[in-house]
């Protein structure tokens, strides 16, 4: 799609179909949208009376224009109450208008907002977002695929000239979220360690950053016991990926990112059952997903902010050479670890890359994982959870996550509930009791990380959807992405 802000007004703009937003409670035709009305031969206050119209989040309607006038269809859309306005408010109308445009047959579309309590280039930022991503469709794996004769090609945003760098940002942070959802959607005998590595080698190319990838020999002269445990069954060979976006300039802060990069978790030895989900367990590399969504969009912003993007990436799988209950581990860091469920094994590789990271002398790591299903349990599959020690690191993820319109919480580190990981035999078991099961796998990763400030992320719940919502069409979602890139501008 072309986005392009123009002045024109809105009796005077000619296409498809032309959109109006209105705030609830607020349909009034004053103005120039009474002028607009009486050039439509009265089709709009129809269109509101016959749809009953209020202005509610999420409504929409449309009708044809007769006449033989320059706009083919009016359109209009609801914000919701005015004090609830945000960014993700806008971003949601957009991906309303989109829909329907795209429902409607429309190639043109005209968008027009109410006078907003945001600046213009966040409006814009917003509106590009959510229509961008809720248009974008992934067909690969399709033979008869949804005829795309009639998507939406050029969007002019009303009142909105000047604009053109918020355009051009939202289409770097959307490349991200595609990135990651086509990576999620991708079945475990498409997306391997090895083509998440080709994945990281082909932005680092295309962006010019620094890459440096271990194979199982480097890995293992590091002393990783804790993820070459988790790859040893399967014949897919382990790839630790570190990606490193640096400025210019000197940076004014070092971040890393891990992103958990199980491209298939059978659950080994303690194999999952059908019907427990496993089919879609090509989606436990959500964090690494979002990670390399992350680094696509940064590289092309080029902020002023070094950040480094570490997956250790590999299967869980079941074979002769498979971890067993029992084993004793031990991480880069010397820890030892009793494994008393292979299916816990998203926290051993991510305990290798933390230890990875906090040598990197940054400043902040945040890991994100579709780590345990205790998380859906407590949040949902809406609601991430978060984790951190650190106040001042949370409050950046919570308000970056706010300006995204993804949904955390954060969680206690209640440090008691270690006790019950403590093992006879070993440092730490891998899992502790199943009450706090999620609390429990952010204690496991917090022993870790020694000197850097470290926040989790467990994310298993939104990188899926299976219903659409707003700009999220059923599958994967992308989710994180825009957090992540927004705390790294932030």
């Amino acid at each position: 799609m072309e986005f392009r802000g123009t002045d024109t007004p809105r009796v005077q703009w000619s296409g498809d179909c032309l959109a109006i937003a209105f705030f609830e409670d607020s349909i009034e035709l004053a103005g120039s949208l009474s002028e607009l009305d009486q050039a439509l031969s009265g089709t709009l206050a129809e269109l509101i009376e016959e749809s009953e119209f209020k202005g509610k989040s999420g409504s929409s309607a449309a009708t044809r224009v007769g006449g033989g006038n320059p706009i083919r269809k009016i359109a209009i859309v609801g914000l919701g109450k005015a004090n609830n306005l945000n960014m993700d408010v806008v971003r949601q109308a957009a991906a309303a208008i989109a829909k329907l445009a795209k429902r409607e047959k429309c190639k043109s579309v005209g968008v027009s907002f109410p006078d907003l309590a945001l600046d213009s280039a966040t409006t814009v930022q917003a509106a590009v977002e959510g229509m961008e991503l809720a248009l974008n469709q992934d067909n690969r794996f399709k033979s008869d695929i949804e005829n795309l004769e009639h998507s939406v090609e050029t969007v002019d945003l009303l009142g909105y000239v000047g604009q053109e760098d918020a355009i051009v940002r939202a289409k770097q942070i959307c490349l991200g979220v595609i990135l990651a959802r086509e990576l999620v959607a991708a079945p475990a005998n498409v997306v391997t360690p090895v083509v998440l590595a080709e994945t990281a080698e082909a932005i680092a190319q295309e962006y010019d950053l620094e890459l440096e990838i271990l194979e199982r020999d480097d890995c293992e002269k590091l002393g990783m016991g804790a993820f070459l445990a988790v790859a040893q069954a399967s014949d897919m060979l382990p790839k630790f990926i570190h990606l490193t976006y640096r400025p210019s300039e000197t940076p004014r802060r070092k971040l890393a990112i891990i992103g958990k990069g199980l491209t298939f978790d059978s659950g080994g030895l303690n194999l999952k059952p059908s019907g427990s989900g496993i089919e879609m367990m090509k989606t436990d590399m959500g964090g690494a997903a979002a990670t390399l969504g992350a680094a696509k969009a940064i590289a092309q912003i080029k902020p002023d902010v070094e950040v480094h993007f570490i997956s250790a990436a590999t299967e869980n799988m079941v074979s002769g050479r498979a971890m067993h209950p029992g084993d004793i581990l031990t991480a880069s860091n010397g820890k030892t670890i009793e494994v008393n469920n292979t299916d816990a094994e998203g926290r051993l590789t991510l305990a290798d890359a933390l230890v990875f990271a906090d040598k990197l002398e940054v400043d902040a790591i945040v890991d994100l994982a579709t780590l345990t299903g205790a998380c859906i349990v407590a949040l949902g599959e809406g609601i991430s959870g978060l984790w951190s020690d650190q106040d001042p690191l949370a409050e950046e993820l919570l308000t970056a996550a706010a300006q995204a319109g993804e949904k955390f919480w954060r969680m206690p580190l209640e440090e008691k509930y270690f006790e019950g990981m403590k093992s006879v035999v070993a440092d730490m078991k891998n899992t502790g009791p199943r009450a706090g099961g999620a609390i429990t796998a952010a204690l496991f990763l917090k022993q870790y990380v020694e000197k850097t400030a470290w926040a989790h992320l467990d994310v298993a719940g939104p990188v899926w959807v299976e219903k659409e919502s707003s700009y999220n069409n059923p599958g994967a979602t992308g989710f994180a992405v825009r957090t992540l890139v927004n705390w790294v501008l932030g």
